[in-house]
């Protein structure tokens, strides 16, 4: 008989990873994402690659793919800290097809990546189930994704999230702001809140202590827990119906970088805005961020979406009506500015023409 001891097996599972709690993950959110497919979905979950057919841009002349990716930034850590996963899936569907829907095109397909140090089928479910309801609401589907179990890069409970979308328009219809002149008006499609982007700032003033949030604020009139957690708006639907009607000239969504970096992205080459800061209502909780902050005008508007999630510019003339079928859509809409001269973003009150 040998003396030598018997050496143990490590397996992968030692390691950190667990492969039945992926292969549960993929069990539990495969009624979610079903929900989402479409005609042109051809699998389900479980191949290599997802597969969307375009067979339906046989009516355009020359379809274009666009694409868009992001992430929900430090929003994430709030989920962490209130144990809140159902909502952010949201925000990941809606900070990448809100940016593929500014060029005129509709979102087909999504995808996500999820990674955590150890996997919890539950939490992975909520976010899933989150991410289903975005594209259900951005009409597009949610066929694959990634979710990877890394032990040591993240903190227990924690995960990253990010997004990847595509979608098609016809290249004679893309909206790329090339027509965009002097006197166009700027309207402004209401924000459901913070969206997704200015967290860090938010967490070092507000904190992120669950039971300090979760109370009762007098000036805002609900749990601070409730608006922070809100997701952000899919506007999909709304741009596409107004673009089916009207000449939109171009689209800003309003995320990180606040109207003084995302406005601009739409102008030609010596146009810039003029922003009325009295055209419309600002949610109070910029306002409260604003006194504990100090922050001044510019640095806000460079830094939170202020209450406005969207940006499109049409000629003076149509203002009117795409405002009166905008809230049609359910959207509250306004004219926050004008097109001028010269670059970049003005704030103040407007005397130009859209105010008259």
């Amino acid at each position: 008989m040998s003396n030598k001891a018997t050496k143990k097996t490590i397996d992968y599972k030692d390691a950190g990873v667990d492969v039945e709690s992926g292969y549960e993950v993929v069990e539990k959110i495969k009624a979610h994402t079903k929900k989402t497919f479409d005609k042109n979905v051809l699998f389900g979950l479980g191949s290599f690659g997802g597969f969307y057919s375009i067979a339906d841009a046989k009516n355009m002349e020359h379809p274009v793919l666009v694409s868009g990716t992001d992430g929900v930034g430090t929003k994430l850590k709030y989920a962490f800290n209130l144990d809140k996963h159902d909502t952010i899936g949201i925000d990941c569907v809606a900070m990448c097809v809100n940016d593929v829907v500014c060029q005129g095109a509709k979102p087909l397909f999504f995808l996500d990546y999820y990674a955590s140090g150890k996997i919890n089928p539950e939490k992975v479910e909520q976010v899933v189930a989150g991410m289903a309801k975005g594209c259900i609401d951005a009409g597009c589907a949610l066929i694959g994704g990634e979710t990877a179990e890394m032990p040591g890069m993240y903190k227990d409970g924690e995960y990253d999230l990010a997004g990847f979308s595509v979608g098609i328009v016809d290249k004679k219809k893309i909206i790329n702001g090339q027509n965009i002149k002097e006197g166009d008006v700027l309207i402004g499609l209401a924000s459901s809140g913070l969206h997704s982007n200015g967290y860090s700032l938010v967490r070092k003033l507000l904190g992120e202590d669950e039971k300090t949030l979760a109370k009762h604020d007098d000036y805002l009139r609900c749990d601070t827990k409730e608006l922070i957690m809100t997701p952000t708006r899919i506007y999909v639907d709304t741009i596409l119906e107004l673009i089916r009607h009207f000449d939109i000239k171009g689209i800003a969504h309003i995320t990180g970088g606040g109207f003084i970096e995302n406005i601009p992205r739409i102008f030609p080459k010596g146009l810039g805005a003029q922003i009325d800061l009295t055209s419309y209502p600002v949610p109070k909780l910029f306002r409260l961020l604003q006194n504990l902050s100090g922050l001044d005008d510019e640095k806000m508007y460079n830094t939170f979406n202020m209450g406005i999630g969207m940006v499109l510019c049409v000629d003076y003339k149509i203002a009117d009506k795409v405002i009166e079928r905008a809230e049609k859509l359910g959207e509250s809409a306004y004219k926050i500015g004008e097109v001028i001269k010269g670059e970049g973003v003005k704030l103040g009150k407007c005397s130009l023409r859209m105010c008259n």
